[in-house]
């Protein structure tokens, strides 16, 4: 455990991380300009989506893959009711259903982290992870418009919709408002364009979100190119990969230093809720995988997504479906504080983990 947390602290990709961290911090003038940020995030949306539909198409799909799908369904339901509970009895309903739904939806950008870890160290991870990492967003919308919805039917009373101008919200991987969080889970500018309020317009918006699209779209592209489509793409997809993740985690560290300053408007409860519930989540998930036999790759990023937290499409969609709720709480609490700690703790940790028990 001491040697691979050592050990990703001395990988690159993390030294860029934590480099974009530190200038953050001394407020240094580095940053990275928006269309590279979205160029980045948007490549390595591609390169996940493409690589798993390889090795999808390579093994098929079998009864492991139908197991894993069904249990990222169930532990992204899970998750937000479980938070919602939790976070209901110390914070106002609107703002536990937005903050609970942006626990029960992933960071892909953790998880392409995590993906780099798991085969640096010898594990392999089936193609269907990257299924599960597409079919763990949308439990988490929806349970994000339910739940708000249950709080309005309870309370008789229509929503108000006031405005959140200049409060950080986002819009699967870049960030808000330009000049202080872009960011990964969807390339900037995704989340511009103004979300409907009504349920089926927000599920359609989020079913139609660009990255959505793109992961998608590469995960069947993948599956239909072949081994032949592979050794095409490989000089961009493999061979850049790494340098150019390290890049993007580069500019994610400055963005999350600016986070950071907000952590300090938050209530003590919700940074510990910010720290304890991915530990939640990964035991969950550490549990039904190793009840379902999963090997190590797939058990280890089964738990970095139970454990991860959107930061750009629930907080997008909470934004305009839950206005009662305040985006500088759950924004803050997803990409100032989880991300940080899976990143640069909570892999290795889940890793020795799903080493020990698989």
């Amino acid at each position: 455990m001491d040697l691979d947390t050592l050990s990703n602290l001395t990988d690159p990709v993390i030294l860029f991380f934590v480099l974009g961290l530190l200038a953050g911090a001394v407020r240094s003038n580095l940053e990275v300009p928006p269309a590279v940020t979205k160029f980045l995030a948007l490549y390595l949306l591609m390169s996940i989506g493409f690589k798993g539909g390889q090795a999808l198409a390579e093994t098929g799909l079998t009864g492991t893959g139908v197991t894993v799908m069904g249990l990222a369904v169930l532990i992204a339901v899970a998750i937000p009711l479980l938070g919602y509970r939790v976070l209901c009895r110390r914070v106002s309903a609107f703002d536990a259903a937005a903050i609970a739904a942006t626990y029960g939806s992933v960071s892909a950008v953790t998880f392409v982290a995590a993906s780099q870890y798991v085969a640096s160290r010898g594990h392999e991870a089936g193609g269907h992870m990257t299924v599960a990492l597409v079919m763990m967003e949308t439990p988490a919308v929806i349970m994000a418009v339910l739940l708000a919805t249950w709080v309005r039917s309870r309370r008789r009373v229509a929503a108000p919709v006031p405005s959140h101008a200049g409060t950080p919200a986002a819009g699967g991987d870049a960030l808000p408002a330009a000049g202080t969080t872009r960011g990964a889970d969807t390339p900037a500018g995704e989340a511009s364009h103004a979300l409907p309020t009504g349920v089926s317009g927000v599920l359609r918006s989020a079913f139609t979100e660009g990255t959505f699209l793109l992961l998608t779209g590469s995960l069947v592209i993948g599956a239909a190119s072949g081994a032949t489509g592979g050794e095409t793409m490989a000089p961009l997809l493999e061979d850049l990969f790494k340098g150019l993740l390290a890049f993007f985690l580069l500019d994610m560290g400055l963005v999350v230093a600016r986070q950071i300053r907000e952590v300090r408007g938050i209530p003590l409860f919700l940074v510990g809720f910010a720290v304890m519930m991915p530990l939640l989540g990964a035991t969950l998930a550490l549990i039904l995988g190793t009840i379902a036999g999963l090997s190590v790759g797939d058990l280890t990023l089964l738990t970095v997504l139970a454990a991860s937290g959107s930061y750009i499409v629930v907080p997008a969609v909470a934004r305009h479906a839950i206005p009662e709720a305040l985006p500088s709480r759950y924004l803050t609490m997803s990409l100032g504080l989880t991300f940080p700690f899976n990143i640069v703790v909570g892999i290795p940790l889940y890793h020795a983990i799903a080493g020990m028990l698989a």
